[in-house]
C-alpha cells in the first residue's frame, strides 16, 4: 500500500471514524422510547415522498393546461374551457397538490414535535448515564486535569445531546427524497445528476476540513475554557463575594477572563472567516451546475424534445435536488463534526475506573475483629514527583480511637482516602482483618465507613437532606435525622431556621438561608452520626467550632466511637489528647506513636508541637 493511500485512509478514518458512535446514540434513543423513535422514522419516511409527488402533480397540471389551450374546444373561449372534461382533471390535480401541501406541513410539524420530545428524553437519559458513570470513576481520575477536560467536553455535549440523532434521521429523510427526485431526473437526463454531484463534492470536502479544524480548536481550548468558566464563577459567585470585594479582585478577574475570551474570539473568528470564504467559492460551483442544467432543459423544451410540464418538473426537481444533495453532503460533514464531540462523550463513558471490585469480593467482616494494617504502603499522586506517603506501616485496631497529627503535607488526608479506598496504594498493601482491602467490594466498604472531610460539601438542599446524605436511603426517617442532629449539636442550629428541617440552605436559590462555618460543620458531623458506620473517620471535624462547642462535640464523639473504630485528624492537641493512641506523621511516614502522656514524656516532635500550642494559651 502506497504512503499516499495510507494517508488518505488515516484522514478518512479521522473524519468519518467518530460516526461509529451514531448507532450507539440510536440505540440509546430506542431504549428511551421505542414508540417515539418509530414514529419519528415513520413521519420522515412519509415526508420524504411528498416533494417528488408534488412536483410530478405540478407537471401534470401544466401539461393538462397546455393541452387544453391547444384543444379547439378550449381555444373557443373561457366558457368552453370551464365545461370541458379537462377542467375537472385540473381541479382534481390541484386538489391533490393542495392535499400534499397540507400533508407536508402537518407531517413537518408532527416531526418537529416528536423529535423535540425524543431529543429531550434522550438528552435526559444521556445526562443520567453521564452522572451514573461519573460516580463509578476514581477520585484520582477526577483529580487528573486530562480527565477533567474530557468531562468538561462530555458535559457540553449534553447541551445539544440529541441533535445528531435528529440530524441523522433528517439525513435519512432527505436522502430518500433526493433518491426519488434523482430517479425522476435520470429518466429524462441522467447526466444532470452526475454533473450536480461532481459540482458539490468540493464543497463537501471543504466542510469536512473545517469541521475538523473547529473540533481541533475546541479540543485544544478545553483547559482555557475551563479556566474562563472558573474566572466567571469566581467573579460572580456568592461563595467568593466577600474576598473579591475585600481584596478588590473584580478588575483582575475580569481582565483575566477578558484575555481568555478575546483569544478564543480571535481564533474562532479567523476560522469562521476562512470557512466562509472557501465555502462561498465552492458553493458557486453548485450554482453554476444548476444554471447549466437549467439552460439545457430550456433549450430542449424550446426544440420540442421536452414539454412545458417536463420543463416545470425538471427545473423544480433539479433545483430541489441540488439543495438536497448539497444539504446531504454538508449535513454529513456537519454530522461527522458533531460526532467528533459525540466521540468525547462516549470516550468519557468508556473510561474505566482503576479502583474496582474483585470478581468474587470477600464478605465484609461484621463486626470488624482485628482492624486495619498498613504494610509498607506508598502512594504518589499521578504526575507528582513527591510521594504523599512512603513505606508507611501503621495499625488501627478494632474499637480503637486513633488520632493522626502532623504538619500540612505529612500524609494525613491521603491515609484517610486510602483507608476508604478512594485510592489504591502505589506500593504495599492495606489489610482489613488480615485480608487485602482490594479483596472487598469498595462500595460495600464505603457503606461501612463514615468520613467527614474538612472541606465537606455544603449542599444547597434542605437542612434535613444535608444530614440525611450520611445515609441517603434513610432520608424519610425523620426520627433518625433528628437524633443525628441532636448528637452533633446541630439541633439548635435547625431550631433557628424558619422552616426547620425543611429549610433550604445556601445562597444558590431564592428561598435559601446561609449558615456560619461552625453551623455548617455541625450539620456535617451529624452526617457521621446519621451513617451509624462501623468505622468513623473525621478529618478536622471541629476546625470551625469555638472551644466550648469543640469540647462538647468531642465528648459526644467519644460516646459515638464506643464499640467502633475511629480515626481522628486534627491540628488541635486539646482534642487529640483524648484518643486511645496518637500517631505522629512526617514526610509520609510514622515518626512517633503512643498516648498523649507517653509522647509528651518522650520529648519528640509531638511534645514540641504540643508545647507550641500550649504556650499560646499561657
Amino acid at each position: 500500500m502506497s504512503s499516499a493511500t495510507k494517508r488518505l485512509r488515516r484522514a478518512t478514518a479521522t473524519r468519518i471514524g467518530p460516526l461509529r458512535h451514531l448507532p450507539a446514540l440510536f440505540r440509546l434513543a430506542w431504549s428511551t422510547s421505542r414508540a417515539l423513535t418509530l414514529l419519528s422514522v415513520g413521519l420522515r419516511l412519509a415526508r420524504a415522498a411528498v416533494p417528488a409527488l408534488m412536483l410530478y402533480v405540478a407537471k401534470l397540471v401544466v401539461d393538462t393546461v397546455v393541452a387544453g389551450r391547444a384543444d379547439p374546444a378550449g381555444a373557443a373561449g373561457a366558457g368552453a374551457w370551464f365545461t370541458a372534461p379537462l377542467q375537472r382533471h385540473v381541479e382534481l390535480l390541484i386538489g391533490i397538490e393542495f392535499a400534499l401541501a397540507l400533508a407536508s406541513d402537518l407531517l413537518g410539524r408532527a416531526t418537529t414535535l416528536v423529535d423535540g420530545v425524543l431529543a429531550e428524553r434522550t438528552g435526559n437519559a444521556i445526562t443520567l448515564r453521564l452522572m451514573a458513570h461519573a460516580a463509578t470513576l476514581d477520585l484520582a481520575q477526577f483529580e487528573d486535569p486530562a480527565v477533567q477536560d474530557g468531562l468538561e467536553r462530555a458535559r457540553r455535549q449534553v447541551a445539544w445531546r440529541a441533535n445528531p440523532m435528529g440530524q441523522l434521521l433528517g439525513q435519512l429523510q432527505d436522502g430518500l427524497t433526493a433518491l426519488s427526485l434523482a430517479v425522476a431526473v435520470v429518466a429524462f437526463l441522467p447526466w444532470l445528476v452526475v454533473l450536480l454531484v461532481l459540482a458539490l463534492i468540493p464543497a463537501f470536502l471543504n466542510e469536512l476540513h473545517f469541521n475538523r479544524q473547529g473540533y481541533r480548536l475546541a479540543y485544544r481550548r478545553s483547559p482555557e475554557r475551563r479556566e474562563g468558566d472558573y474566572m466567571r464563577q469566581l467573579g460572580a459567585g456568592a461563595e467568593t463575594a466577600k474576598e473579591i470585594k475585600l481584596f478588590g479582585l473584580s478588575g483582575y478577574l475580569s481582565a483575566r477572563f477578558g484575555i481568555l475570551a478575546d483569544r478564543a474570539l480571535q481564533e474562532n473568528t479567523r476560522l469562521a472567516l476562512r470557512r466562509a470564504v472557501a465555502g462561498g467559492l465552492f458553493a458557486s460551483l453548485g450554482t453554476l451546475a444548476y444554471y447549466l442544467a437549467y439552460l439545457v432543459i430550456a433549450l430542449r423544451t424550446a426544440t420540442g424534445t421536452l414539454t412545458l410540464g417536463d420543463l416545470t418538473f425538471l427545473t423544480g426537481a433539479f433545483l430541489r435536488l441540488r439543495g438536497l444533495v448539497e444539504g446531504l453532503l454538508l449535513g454529513l460533514s456537519q454530522l461527522s463534526g458533531q460526532a467528533q464531540y459525540l466521540d468525547d462523550l462516549f470516550t468519557f463513558l468508556a473510561l474505566a475506573p482503576r479502583v474496582r471490585a474483585p470478581a468474587e469480593p470477600a464478605p465484609f467482616p461484621t463486626p470488624i475483629r482485628d482492624g486495619f494494617v498498613f504494610e509498607a504502603v506508598g502512594y504518589r499522586y499521578p504526575g507528582a514527583e513527591r510521594w504523599a506517603v512512603r513505606d508507611l506501616s501503621l495499625t488501627i485496631r478494632a474499637g480503637e480511637v486513633v488520632a493522626l497529627v502532623g504538619e500540612n503535607g505529612s500524609g494525613k488526608t491521603t491515609i484517610v482516602k486510602l483507608l476508604a479506598r478512594l485510592y489504591d496504594p502505589t506500593e504495599g498493601r492495606i489489610l482489613l482483618d488480615g485480608r487485602d482491602l482490594r479483596d472487598y467490594d469498595p462500595d460495600v466498604l464505603r457503606t461501612r465507613i463514615g468520613v467527614i472531610f474538612q472541606d465537606f460539601v455544603r449542599f444547597d438542599l434542605t437542612a434535613g437532606e444535608n444530614i440525611a446524605v450520611g445515609r441517603i436511603e434513610a432520608q424519610d426517617d425523620a426520627p433518625r435525622i433528628e437524633d443525628a442532629a441532636g448528637r452533633a449539636l446541630a439541633d439548635t442550629v435547625v431550631e433557628r431556621l424558619p422552616a426547620g428541617y425543611g429549610q433550604r440552605l445556601g445562597r444558590r436559590f431564592e428561598d435559601g438561608v446561609d449558615l456560619s462555618g461552625g453551623e455548617w460543620q455541625k450539620l456535617a458531623i451529624a452526617r457521621a452520626y446519621m451513617r451509624e458506620a462501623e468505622v468513623l473517620i473525621l478529618d478536622e471535624p471541629t476546625a470551625a467550632l469555638d472551644a466550648r462547642a469543640e469540647a462538647e462535640v468531642f465528648a459526644r464523639l467519644r460516646a459515638l466511637a464506643l464499640g467502633r473504630t475511629a480515626l481522628l485528624i486534627s491540628h488541635r492537641f486539646s482534642s487529640v489528647r483524648r484518643a486511645d493512641r496518637i500517631v505522629v506523621l512526617g514526610d509520609g511516614r510514622v515518626r512517633e506513636a503512643g498516648t498523649h502522656e507517653e509522647l509528651v514524656r518522650n520529648g519528640g516532635r509531638y511534645a514540641e508541637l504540643f508545647e507550641l500550642q500550649a504556650a499560646a494559651y499561657r
